[in-house]
């Protein structure tokens, strides 16, 4: 029988909407937020809110999103900040097209997230919930999951209102085990409308994540190899999982004098200004390595070009080592350990103390040449910074004036094709966050929004090329940050073309027509729109600059207004290259 959308009682037991009973048990599951983009398919989501509300029932708070896009990249920005799982809602078929570029992202970078959508609805009649505009037919897929299927552990269609509990809970246990990632329900709207029982949503979750343990016999193996070898190399992508893996492995590089390629890095490894942090150019280390760890990485290197020894010993530690939802990726692996990342640092960093008395002298022999070449990269990339002080400035200059505004606070940087990582004096886990490899534009900005929606106290700043911005849907973002309070830092650095495109083709094609001409096709970004109107139409603090003298100084006012006015600040800045 079709359900009413007022809390009903039968003979044994309440009941509430389906759509209310959802959000209810989201709470229990530990949700703290839901990102919703609203439609039509609604009404039993909204009604359930209002229900809730009204009888005093605990959920998450469900915030506004103009764009699914923003919804996506907050509540991946909400996991970096807090390591919990968010939920986002969007709109049928329409509004999850919105989010399947999210949705990658997400799963590229490990992201755990709950995904639904609604779905139009089944019936076409004589039930509540049924189609009631030309918009239900319209809307209607064969296979609605298929927009986001590449990218979801796991998808489902609601069925019936009793599964509500059931599913959440298994939802939530499939996206938080190893290895991480989005999943996906749809939710037919007569469905939501139907009454489920409120009892079922009291008890505690019945499912929990899988755990993958650390296996103590492969940490044992992997650090004999690194011990016993002459020139061992660390390559990390994506940090090192937690604050107290992060000293750990710093303290256990310094210890063994092991050099850090932080290689195409989306989080950070250990501090920038540490004297076994490599950088990102994997030469000389990788051709004279006998001994690689590979922690995290999705791609440690480009086969292409890097071609490690024949007979060193590789080792991968992560989440999903071998990246098993990558059909191609070759790299060797001597030794594979699936862990969470911060859990295998720690066991390694250990092992490997207990092991060093017998190598103490192999590490003070490598130390000098190890922090020799460190000491040279480091000072390169400030020599390259100082040489960018021009107008219009380098990516470079402007990496080395934030690094000096924002030192002695705690501050969270995020790089979409804006500030590169090598002149940034970062020290913290968690500092540093670059755009998934994936490549999904738009990430930086309302990532940056979660990120600080979660400690609204931090510094967070967001850098991006002009292209990024504009894909970031900057009037969504702009409006949320008005709208809850978010006052970031952003800092869109204009070089009026799609830089990365351009290095791209003259990467592959350096003596091309394309790197001859004076107008490389498809590269241009010109005439560049005014984006401080963009961002004064949502009341923000706007500044413009191009002459490299004149960024400090107004780095230090943009800040100084988010200490004062607690307002988001917009940086335009005119970059060349």
């Amino acid at each position: 029988m079709s359900g009413s959308s007022k809390t009903e009682k039968t003979d044994t037991a309440e009941t509430m909407t389906a759509g209310g009973a959802l959000l209810a048990r989201l709470k229990t599951l530990g949700v703290d937020y839901i990102f919703a983009n609203s439609g039509t398919d609604f009404p039993p989501i909204i009604e359930g809110l209002a229900e809730a509300r009204a009888k005093q029932i605990d959920l998450p708070e469900a915030l506004i999103m103009p764009h699914e896009n923003a919804a996506m990249g907050m509540a991946h920005g909400y996991y970096f900040a807090t390591g919990k799982a968010q939920a986002v809602m969007a709109h049928t078929n329409v509004g999850l097209a919105n989010c399947a570029i999210g949705a990658i992202n997400a799963a590229t970078d490990h992201v755990p997230m709950l995904l639904f959508s609604g779905r139009t609805p089944v019936v076409e009649r004589d039930r509540l919930g049924a189609r009631t505009v030309p918009i239900g037919w319209g809307q209607e897929m064969r296979d609605q999951a298929a927009l986001v299927r590449e990218a979801s552990k796991w998808d489902y269609e609601l069925r019936f209102p009793e599964q509500v509990a059931e599913m959440a809970d298994r939802a939530y246990a499939i996206a938080t085990s190893l290895p991480k990632g989005p999943v996906y329900m749809s939710l037919p709207r007569e469905v939501l409308c139907e009454p489920c029982p409120v009892s079922e949503l009291e008890p505690a979750p019945t499912m929990a994540a899988a755990k993958v343990g650390v296996h103590a016999g492969a940490i044992e193996e992997a650090a004999q190899i690194l011990s016993e070898a002459k020139n061992p190399l660390i390559i990390a992508q994506r940090g090192t999982g937690s604050a107290e893996a992060f000293e750990a492995f710093s303290e256990m590089v310094d210890m063994w004098s092991i050099p850090v390629s932080q290689y195409w890095a989306v989080q950070l490894a250990l501090p920038t200004m540490h004297p076994m942090n490599a950088g990102a150019d994997l030469e000389p280390y990788l051709d004279e390595a006998d001994a690689i760890l590979v922690l995290d990485c999705l791609a440690p290197w480009a086969p292409d070009v890097h071609k490690p020894r024949p007979d060193c010993k590789i080792i991968h530690v992560g989440q999903n080592p071998l990246y098993s939802r990558v059909p191609v990726r070759n790299f060797r692996s001597d030794l594979s350990i699936m862990s969470e990342t911060a859990d295998a640092v720690l066991a390694l960093a250990c092992a490997m103390k207990a092991l060093h008395a017998d190598h103490t002298a192999i590490c003070s022999a490598r130390s000098p040449a190890v922090e020799g070449r460190t000491q040279k990269t480091q000072a390169a990339a400030l020599q390259a910074a100082e040489a960018g002080n021009r107008s219009p400035m380098t990516k470079a200059f402007v990496s080395k004036c934030l690094s000096d505004a924002i030192q002695g606070r705690p501050t969270t940087v995020l790089s979409e094709l804006g500030c590169p990582l090598a002149q940034i004096d970062l020290k913290d886990h968690g500092s540093w966050f670059q755009e998934p490899h994936s490549g999904g534009l738009g990430w930086s900005f309302p990532c940056g929004l979660g990120i600080q929606l979660a400690d609204r106290d931090k510094l967070v700043v967001a850098t991006m090329g002009d292209g990024s911005y504009m894909f970031s849907n900057p009037v969504t973002c702009h409006q949320i940050a008005e709208s809850l309070g978010l006052p970031m830092l952003i800092l869109v650095l204009n070089n009026s073309e799609w830089g990365a495109v351009r290095h791209s083709v003259t990467g592959i094609y350096p003596d091309g027509y394309a790197a001859r001409s004076n107008d490389m096709p498809l590269v241009e970004l010109s005439p560049s729109p005014d984006f401080t109107k963009v961002a004064e139409a949502s009341r923000a603090w706007t500044a413009s600059v191009s002459d490299g003298s004149k960024l400090p100084g107004i780095l230090a006012d943009a800040i100084r207004n988010i200490d004062e006015n607690r307002n988001l600040a917009l940086v335009e800045i005119k970059i060349t290259g």
